[in-house]
This record gives C-alpha cells, sequence and structure tokens, in this order.
C-alpha cells in the first residue's frame, strides 16, 4: 500500500442517535462539508467506485486543447474501445461525455414501453427511463425480468452482484428474438474482464439487441475526464452517435483514452493492485465488526445494525462513505488512498466497535 499525507485525525465523537442529514450522492464533498461542519481537512471520500491510483495524464498535444476534435481522433478513440473491450470494430462503438449521458439518452430512442431493471442497483437507469415515458418496474432475480428492455448492472453496485455471461447472452438472445434491448452496464468489469460480454455485441443474429455501456472514469481514475462508451450493433452504434452529436467528447479526453486503453501493462498491475487493496478493506471492515456482503475490486459492501450511526461517526471525523436510503443497515466503502487514510478510517470504526461493545 503506498503512503501519502492525510489529515490528522481529531478524537472522533462518539456514536450518537442524532438526526441524519438526506443522503448525499457519491462524490458529494461540499454536501459533506456542508452536514458535518468542523469535521478535520483534508476529506477522506470513500463515497464512489473510482479508482484512487489513477492513470497518469501524459503531456498532451497543443491541438486537444486548441482544435475542435477531428473524425478521425474520434474514430480512433472507438477503435482503442473496441480492442479493449473486445467488440468486432469501431463501428460497434459510441462515445460520450460519460456513460451517465448515454443512460439518459438510450430511453429516448425507443418509444415507451415496460422496462425490467434487475436490483437493487444504480436508482438512475430507472429514474431515466421513468422520465422518458417507459413503464419501470423492478425485478429481484434474473428469473423475473420481462419487459421491452431489461436493464443489468454486472457486476452490480452496490452488492458486486455478477451474472454469469451465458445467462446474460440467453437474455439477450430472447430480447433481440422479439425485438427488445438488454442493456448491460458494465460500469465496474474492467478488474474482471471475464465477467464482460461486450465482445458479442453484433456478432450473430440474435445479438442486435444486446447493448453495453462501459465507463471510463472509474477504473482509469479519471472521472473528471467525462468519458463513457456504448457498444452495440453497428446499427445501433450509428444511431447512438447520431443522437449524441458531432462534439461529444473532449479532444483532452480522446487523446487521453487512447493511450489508456491501449496501455496494457498499467491495465495489468492495477487489476492486480486493486485486488489486493480491496482485500485488505475486506479485513479492515470485518475486524472492525462489520458484516461483508460483497462488492467489486473498487468498493466493499458491509452492513451493520448501527449504520447510521457509523455513518455519522465517519462523517465527523472528515470521512464520506456512501449509505442507502432504502437499506439503512448498509454502508459502502471505497477504497482509501493511502496509508494515513486506512489508519483514519480503521480508528474511527475501531473506536466505534468498542462503545458497541461497552454498550455506550
Amino acid at each position: 500500500m503506498t503512503t501519502g499525507k492525510g489529515g490528522i485525525m481529531a478524537k472522533s465523537a462518539p456514536l450518537t442517535k442524532t438526526p441524519l442529514h438526506g443522503i448525499l450522492h457519491g462524490g458529494d464533498l461540499d454536501g459533506a462539508r456542508a452536514a458535518f461542519a468542523g469535521a478535520p481537512e483534508p476529506w477522506i471520500d470513500l463515497s464512489t467506485g473510482i479508482n484512487p491510483w489513477p492513470y497518469p495524464v501524459p503531456t498532451l498535444s497543443a491541438d486537444a486543447w486548441t482544435r475542435l476534435p477531428s473524425s478521425a481522433a474520434e474514430e480512433g478513440l472507438r477503435a482503442a474501445a473496441a480492442a479493449r473491450y473486445g467488440a468486432p470494430s469501431a463501428g460497434h462503438v459510441a462515445a460520450a461525455s460519460g456513460s451517465q449521458a448515454l443512460i439518459q439518452l438510450l430511453p429516448r430512442l425507443r418509444a415507451p414501453g415496460t422496462v425490467a431493471v434487475l436490483g437493487p442497483t444504480y436508482a438512475e437507469h430507472a429514474a431515466c427511463w421513468a422520465a422518458a415515458g417507459h413503464r419501470v418496474m423492478e425485478s429481484a432475480s434474473p428469473d423475473e425480468l420481462e419487459g421491452d428492455v431489461l436493464v443489468v448492472v454486472n457486476p452490480n453496485n452496490p452488492d458486486g452482484r455478477v451474472l454469469p455471461a451465458d445467462a446474460l447472452l440467453a437474455l439477450a438472445a430472447r430480447q433481440s428474438a422479439r425485438g427488445g434491448w438488454l442493456v448491460v452496464d458494465e460500469a465496474f468489469a474492467d478488474p474482471d474482464p471475464e465477467a464482460s460480454v461486450a465482445a458479442a455485441v453484433g456478432t450473430a443474429p440474435g445479438m442486435e439487441g444486446l447493448l453495453v455501456l462501459r465507463s471510463f472514469g472509474k477504473f482509469f481514475g479519471l472521472a473528471g475526464l467525462r468519458l463513457g462508451v456504448a457498444l452495440a450493433a453497428p446499427g445501433m452504434a450509428e444511431a447512438l452517435r447520431a443522437a449524441v452529436g458531432p462534439w461529444a467528447v473532449s479532444g483532452p479526453a480522446l487523446e487521453v483514452a487512447r493511450g489508456a486503453l491501449s496501455d496494457e501493462e498499467w491495465i495489468s498491475a492495477t487489476r492486480a493492485r486493486l485486488a489486493r487493496e480491496a482485500d485488505a478493506l475486506d479485513r479492515l471492515l470485518s475486524e472492525s465488526g462489520l458484516t461483508v456482503l460483497g462488492g467489486t475490486p473498487l468498493f466493499c459492501l458491509a452492513a451493520s445494525a448501527r449504520a447510521p450511526d457509523l455513518y455519522g461517526a465517519l462523517g465527523r471525523a472528515g470521512i464520506l462513505v456512501r449509505r442507502f436510503e432504502r437499506r439503512n443497515d448498509w454502508l459502502r466503502f471505497g477504497l482509501p488512498p493511502n496509508a494515513a487514510a486506512a489508519a483514519r478510517l480503521r480508528a474511527v470504526l475501531q473506536e466505534a466497535a468498542v462503545e458497541e461493545k461497552s454498550g455506550s
């Protein structure tokens, strides 16, 4: 584990039954500072699943900043994404300023119908389909998924559930045969490429309805770059590119991403590092009395009967984690970026465990 500068943690406040603030979106440090005024700086943001050891941004060409992105540069990015994710060609790829942009766009490309989302999962999928006039339902089991469009986050956020590729491909074939879609959000698939079905898009007559979303920012740790891609049959990918419009991805993002997606040495080393760090986080949480429910190499979901109070204690110590409105016994933890951050997290969790044992 790397080391780095971290803030000095004041003695954490005891767990109390104080009212909790509203649910903060992942990464909302401004909201955290407002909710926990006086918390020590710098804040440790463990509320996202973003790799805290980002891809090293190279020196960019002047043209990346001063000229509109060229069609050749965009095609180069799409070719690099196709090669990285296993799609047959650049023609199977559409790029946008983040996978969130694609999540919001896809519902507008179909007439209103029925949409089934495998849940619980990332809430934006259901929200965007509903906002576009579709009738949305949540299914707890893949066997119960039924609709014009099926949405599966794989690996799932927040519990890391992974559906086997053959099961997803069977769903895709069923949907394609009836003119429907299967949308697979693989935002957290980079650490485990075996979980991906991206290589199947448009490769057979039965896969026309398969669409795969990939997020660049999470694994590569460059969420501020705002880049996401959709992989689909060529006709669907072309429709998406037309809907997104020209210059959808900035020149700097195109240049950085092309290099990062092709950097096999960095990708391999990062997969190994994330696996080690995720194991260490799991051990830290378990040793502190939390029940580890699942996760991915980029985050861990844990449960505790005192999760609301623990969330407050962490906030007062300047540590932001993710909590959930529908399950107030769950907390999701991202990877601590260095040894100082891990020690600060451990101190709060262990103090909370001591207080719970003492009954205070």
